[in-house]
């Protein structure tokens, strides 16, 4: 075996990757990623309790974010990151040794829980990144990755271990806290806006990715110059930001979600910009198109650095020049628009409408349908889940799961728009606070209400979203479209008997479960 890493949900044979990754990363690529959970967790050790600085956290977070899958594919850089975490360790005068193969062969409980924290933290040191750029950083969430990481050196009991997982996910929602109030500061409230998903004639810069603060930079430099900007993936909601969407160049939303890429990227007079994972390895017909910037990287690539200057970005749309007239694109199932903007503000600003409606029968159940999406066979479940739900219902959706149904017209129920979107894997914390709010003014738990959670999910960060989920109590969520493979018989067992949660099947068949 010449690597291991199980984290994703393509992982493969459902059990692990252990001669490269199905995402493309390559052995040495993985081995120098445990290099850097090594140094992590030996800086934890060396750090933990004693007063550290703002350049530490920032390594341990950007460390963790780094091994987030489709980050970083560049071994140069990441190299460098391990070289500065040892020096970090030294100047903390050490604590401990760790070598990650501890818990890749470690037995499988145990395993399944170390896993479970690790890529737990790895997704929300994601959100803490994002948050981290605007200004906002919570001692809370610093002084867990510490503790956290330094576990997995520990000698701990499996209820430890467990509890340890519990609390990551309660963390995790201070984190989303975090990052949608910086979001909000910086960008305003989101309220409801139509994205068009064709292309205008001219020079333009499709950004991809999850970082607004990347994309509020670009839109800064480049207002005037002729060049039109158009989100991709998780950049979508973007639109919905008052902040961003002043900017008339902010035009629409190119293609669909990160594994279309490949197809999507072929062939197009216009440069990527990649601001956070979602990264695959580009094909060469547009590899010399692809700009990364953050912790993203991929070897060869063209970087901009923590400077965020975007010349180069700009010089090559002009040089392109775009499409020579406006080009029609559709999402997955043909439709030209797409609606964003239905974040808790504007969930709640309607809530006593929502509220008679329930009570008045005319909306008969709720389903947040979401998650990461995928290229595995089998996704499609989620659109034909969404098609075969009650005209009576509303759908809440987030993240970039949404992309298998978010251009379909489903319609209106009791005045509101029967398909709403929430925003990115993030905004899974505007989609609890309506859920506390909805249950609220019920008087009844999360778990009375006619409410359902029919999730998808890729990477680490719906993982920590998950765990949110776990950590708040919410029961009978419906997780796809495989489990994934770091999670042992016995803990499953656990999270089944305790949460109930369960695999999906067929649309059919869990909407007659659901519905009863």
């Amino acid at each position: 075996m010449e690597m291991f890493c199980f984290q994703c949900e393509q992982t493969a044979k459902g059990t692990g990757c252990t001669a490269g990754g199905v995402c493309g990363k390559k052995v040495e690529t993985a081995n120098l990623q445990d290099a850097l959970t090594d140094k992590l967790v030996e800086l934890a050790c060396a750090a933990q309790g004693k007063p550290h600085d703002a350049e530490t956290d920032a390594a341990i977070m950007d460390g963790l974010f780094t091994t987030v899958t489709n980050v970083s594919f560049d071994d140069v850089a990441i190299a460098g990151q391990v070289d500065r975490l040892a020096q970090l360790v030294a100047r903390y005068g050490g604590g401990c040794t760790f070598d990650a193969n501890s818990i890749w062969h470690n037995d499988e409980d145990t395993r399944s829980l170390q896993a479970l924290l690790l890529f737990g933290m790895r997704g929300m040191a994601a959100y803490a990144h994002h948050a981290r750029v605007l200004g906002k950083t919570s001692p809370e969430v610093n002084e867990f990755f510490y503790r956290g990481l330094a576990s997995l050196a520990q000698d701990l009991t499996i209820d430890e271990r467990l509890a340890l997982v519990m609390e990551c996910g309660q963390v995790n929602l201070k984190c989303m806290e975090l990052l949608n109030n910086a979001n909000v500061g910086a960008y305003g409230k989101p309220t409801p806006t139509q994205v068009s998903t064709d292309v205008e004639a001219g020079p333009f810069i499709i950004v991809t990715g999850h970082d607004l603060h990347d994309l509020k930079l670009l839109l800064e430099q480049t207002d005037g110059k002729g060049v039109n900007i158009y989100t991709h993936g998780e950049m979508l909601p973007a639109h919905a930001y008052p902040e961003l969407k002043k900017y008339s160049h902010l035009k629409g939303n190119f293609g669909t979600a990160w594994q279309n890429q490949k197809k999507e990227f072929d062939n197009v007079p216009a440069p990527v910009l990649f601001t956070t994972n979602c990264l695959m390895p580009p094909q060469a017909s547009y590899s010399d198109r692809i700009f990364t910037t953050s912790v993203v990287g991929y070897p060869q690539m063209q970087h901009i650095d923590g400077n965020k200057d975007f010349g180069p970005v700009i010089e090559k749309a002009l040089a392109l020049g775009g499409y020579p007239q406006k080009k029609e694109m559709s999402g997955i199932n043909g439709g030209h628009v797409l609606s964003v903007g239905f974040g808790v503000d504007t969930v709640l600003s309607v809530a006593d409408q929502v509220i008679d409606a329930v009570k008045g029968g005319k909306i008969s159940h709720f389903f947040l349908v979401g998650g990461c999406d995928g290229a595995k066979p089998g996704r499609n479940y989620y659109t034909d889940f969404v098609q075969q739900t009650p005209e009576d219902s509303v759908i809440l959706t987030l993240a970039c799961g949404k992309f298998r149904f978010n251009d379909l017209d489903l319609g209106t129920v009791a005045g509101l728009p029967r398909l709403m979107d929430m925003g990115q894997c993030n905004d899974a914390y505007s989609a609890i606070q309506v859920a506390l709010a909805l249950a609220n003014a019920f008087d009844c738990g999360v778990n009375d209400l006619p409410l359902s959670l029919v999730l998808s999910w890729y990477e680490q960060k719906a993982v920590c979203i998950l765990l949110t989920l776990l950590a708040l109590g919410i029961k009978n969520i419906y997780l796809g479209p495989t489990l994934p493979a770091f999670v042992s018989p016995n803990v499953l067992n656990i999270l089944v008997e305790k949460f109930n949660i369960s695999p999906i099947s067929t649309p059919e068949e869990d909407l007659k479960k659901i519905l009863g």
